[in-house]
């Protein structure tokens, strides 16, 4: 069967002649082009993983002569983003003398070391453990991708076989092997024996093809590709239901996201028991047909079988046995039946731990789960960073297709505990995690901070993102609220932030804000409360819609948004800051200001009141005062601003400077400087601190508290 450009329906087709044609001649141009081509669709590779090469004639520094060399994906990246930058440059001689001086597999992490021996450009990427299996082969371009449908062939029990009649013999087969060198010399021999194959299938992990050109490597890689994807196809639900057919419904759409939303930062706190994780929660279809299956208590405790699967999900998820519609407001309740189920999954963690650890092995690491599975609602999943949570749910939703492949044509397996532990506790991997960069101070936090589509709310989203966190990002003024998710969205990562529309008065929307972060990012850790507005008028021109509406945005909408944000910091029991934007205003008195005053006032004594109750629950409560913070501010808009300048007999241009002037230092007040007063009394160094003002008004004398 030869499969045409046009006949592709599992894979996309994305080769544009016209810009490979810009890029004739130059191989490594063509192989970052064809990587970038392959990692845009997740069919075919998912992020992060699978490698590429190319090998073409360079130029010898030392000698001037024309050498051979192999351009390969470095350690780490992804191949849909990957630039020249992302590649390692090895001499391909010198990597093939390599077999002079290796020592047999029970010495074979010692290779990687002397990788470095046979690198061409210094300033390359570090090769990866996968080089020698792009080395050992003799052809121009390489492609080694994780797509779910070989790997559904690789993982099933009668893999070769189906491998050998689906493709005539002319894909090879190499049984399950870690990645190494010796797995190199063992494609090396497949090809050997079996010359003229187009690929070789790695058992349980994934597929080599090839091709003298970028383009014939491209599109060897899409056919193999679609003739597995065309094959489990016609098997699925065949001779039995998929997955043994559904044992349970779900619940419908809108009840599995409340559930979710309830029920996350209860698993964020107990799945935080050794470091803040932040949460992904996903109920895709193909989640919810593997969860609510007959099959699911016989498949979920097997683990996955691709390495890159279980690197980035542990080595089996953690199903929960809770009724989809299981009443939740009762949280006690609720965690009375879910701490024995994290126990027992701590428990055998460390018993896999133990029973397969070498004398050198690194120390066990969090035994908490990662994936976590809810029959009826959904799947979460619970990392260091939300990145990582929602691609350990992706690489989990490949092992679920995975799994779906392999029982549709024979019967999945997966690796033995010892393989999967040799891989997972691999000193390289270790020494790889070892070399990460440290975390930020506020890496696994989760804020919400109110009024964050501009002003102070904003720098202080920013700053906290800087720092690590992940952030809620918020307004009442839709149009604004716009404006700011573009700006955030073109300077950071959409894994960063998210929005929600949020007006402190609604009840509706302060819950709702906090349904979006638990389904987010599994709950809530700092709570800024900044949104406010001013109005500046004199006592005989104050109206009871002024002083209700100062009233209702600044102090019942502090209250009633910590309110929201305590009950879910509760849930998780891992503490949390409350932060309340006040103002110079709440200690000082000051002309026309009867109304903003009172309630800034209302709110800095609120804010001791809410420290005295929360900090047995860990939770702390301080307070920032500025002062005169002018810029990018919707209070210093319009009536405040005349009305402020018209107090002092001056004119709204000559604010700024006013304000700078009446100040002990004689400086002006920026949005910046009031987030960096936030981060300080919630970066970590302030955490027995609660109950405290600070002040980031330039020095208002008569604003002291003592």
């Amino acid at each position: 069967m030869t499969v045409r450009i046009t006949d592709f329906k599992y894979v996309s087709y994305l080769w544009d002649e016209a810009k490979a044609a810009e890029l004739a001649g130059d191989e490594v141009a063509l192989l970052i082009y064809r990587s970038n081509l392959l990692g845009a669709d997740l069919r075919l590779t998912n992020y992060g993983g699978g490698n590429t090469s190319c090998k073409a004639m360079a130029r010898h520094p030392l000698t001037g002569k024309e050498t051979e060399v192999m351009w390969v994906k470095g350690s780490g990246g992804d191949l849909g983003t990957l630039k020249q930058s992302g590649l390692a440059a090895l001499y391909v001689d010198e990597l093939q003398s390599l077999k002079n001086v290796y020592r047999g597999i029970d010495h074979e992490d010692e290779m990687v070391e002397l990788f470095n021996h046979c690198i061409y450009d210094l300033n390359s990427k570090a090769p990866s453990i996968d080089t020698p299996l792009h080395g050992f082969l003799p052809f121009k371009h390489i492609d080694h991708l994780h797509p779910d449908a070989a790997i559904a062939i690789a993982a099933a029990k009668d893999g070769k076989a189906i491998t050998a009649e689906l493709f005539n013999g002319s894909i090879g087969w190499v049984d399950w092997q870690k990645p190494g060198f010796d797995l190199g010399l063992q494609l090396r021999q497949c090809l050997d024996e079996n010359p003229g194959i187009r690929g070789i299938m790695l058992g349980s992990h994934g597929l080599f093809t090839w091709g003298d050109t970028a383009y014939e490597s491209y599109i060897n890689t899409l056919e193999v590709v679609e003739r597995c994807s065309l094959y489990l196809a016609d098997h699925y639900g065949k001779d039995a239901p998929v997955f043994g057919g559904q044992k349970i419904e779900s619940l419908e759409a809108e009840a599995r996201k409340a559930q979710a939303a309830a029920l996350a930062p209860v698993l964020r706190g107990l799945c935080s028991s050794k470091k803040h994780m932040v949460g992904h929660f996903t109920d895709d279809a193909r989640v919810l047909e593997f969860i609510n299956s007959n099959d699911l208590s016989r498949l979920a405790p097997m683990g996955t079988s691709c390495p890159d699967h279980f690197l980035r999900t542990k080595i089996s998820p953690l199903v929960l046995q809770l009724d989809p519609a299981e009443d939740l407001s009762d949280v006690a309740a609720i965690k009375s039946k879910l701490i024995p189920e994290f126990e027992a999954y701590r428990a055998m963690y460390t018993a896999y731990y133990e029973s397969c650890k070498h004398a050198n092995s690194p120390a066990i690491r969090d035994t908490n789960p990662v994936i976590i599975i809810y029959p009826g609602v959904g799947m979460f999943s619970f990392s260091k960073d939300k990145q990582t949570a929602r691609v350990a749910a992706e690489f989990y939703i490949n092992a679920i297709n995975v799994m779906k492949g392999a029982e549709a044509v024979s019967s999945y397996t997966s690796l033995p505990r010892q393989e999967a532990f040799n891989i997972e506790y691999w000193l390289l991997e270790e020494a790889k995690l070892q070399r990460m960069p440290k975390p930020k101070a506020l890496s696994g936090k989760i804020a919400l901070i109110t009024g964050s589509a501009g002003g102070i709310g904003k720098a202080i989203a920013k700053k906290f993102i800087d720092e690590g966190a992940v952030v809620v990002v918020n307004d009442n003024d839709g149009n604004r609220l716009a404006e700011a998710d573009h700006w955030f969205n073109t300077t950071y990562n959409a894994d960063s932030y998210v929005t929600a529309p949020l007006d402190v008065t609604s009840a509706a929307q302060i819950q709702s804000a906090f349904d979006i972060a638990a389904l987010s990012f599994g709950g809530i850790d700092i709570v800024v409360n900044c949104a406010g507005l001013s109005i500046s008028k004199p006592i005989a021109e104050h109206t009871e819609k002024d002083w209700d509406l100062l009233y209702d945005v600044l102090v019942k909408g502090q209250f009633f948004v910590t309110q929201a944000g305590v009950a879910v910091m509760r849930k998780q029991n891992i503490g949390g800051d409350v932060v309340n934007i006040v103002s110079k205003n709440a200690l000082v008195s000051g002309p026309n200001n009867a109304g903003y005053g009172s309630a800034k006032a209302a709110q800095l004594h609120l804010s001791r009141l809410n420290a005295a109750e929360l900090g047995e629950d860990r939770i702390r409560v301080n307070v920032v005062n500025p002062d005169a913070v002018i810029s990018d501010s919707k209070i210093w808009e319009g009536a405040w601003a005349e009305g402020r300048a018209k107090a002092y007999g001056i004119t709204v241009a000559e604010l700024p400077a006013f304000y700078a002037k009446r100040t002990l230092l004689n400086e002006v007040i920026l949005p910046e400087d009031i987030a960096n007063a936030c981060f300080a009394v919630t970066g970590g160094l302030l955490n027995k601190s609660t109950g405290n003002v600070l002040n980031v008004d330039g020095g208002v004398a008569i604003a002291f508290v003592r």
